[in-house]
């Protein structure tokens, strides 16, 4: 992603603009990453020099750094969205897929944390798909 993306949280009240270029775009299956987004993985960009400039709301934007861990979640204080989070003293940008408004020009570089993943995720492709909700 190396143009100008967007972002929001779902109740609208935190936007952000983001500028530069992703390096990696991870799909971590980790114990901790599942317990923070809910779901089978985290889906984050990662740059080491794409900058974000909140556009509303930073005020209601809090951020959870795991204790001794270098694991950090920040969110919507109204909603619960996942949002950005600046980490490592600055030197990393961390971007919820999710939180976009539009999708990313990168495509996942890679499924981490493997063998820590959810077994109920194996064989997940052979499950039933629907445009939308099943009948």
């Amino acid at each position: 992603m190396e143009h100008l993306a967007s972002g929001s949280c779902l109740c609208g009240a935190v936007r952000f603009r983001l500028s530069g270029t992703f390096e990696s775009f991870f799909l971590c299956h980790c114990s901790r990453c599942r317990k923070d987004t809910g779901s089978a993985h985290a889906a984050n960009l990662f740059s080491s020099g794409a900058s974000i400039n909140w556009l509303a709301g930073e005020d209601k934007v809090k951020t959870f750094t795991l204790p001794h861990t270098r694991h950090a979640k920040s969110f919507c204080t109204d909603c619960g969205s996942a949002l950005p989070t600046v980490q490592m003293e600055g030197r990393l940008l961390v971007v919820p897929a999710g939180s976009l408004d539009s999708e990313p020009t990168l495509a996942p570089t890679a499924h981490i944390c493997c063998a820590d993943r959810a077994r109920w995720t194996d064989g997940m492709d052979a499950a039933p798909k629907f445009d939308g909700l099943p009948r």
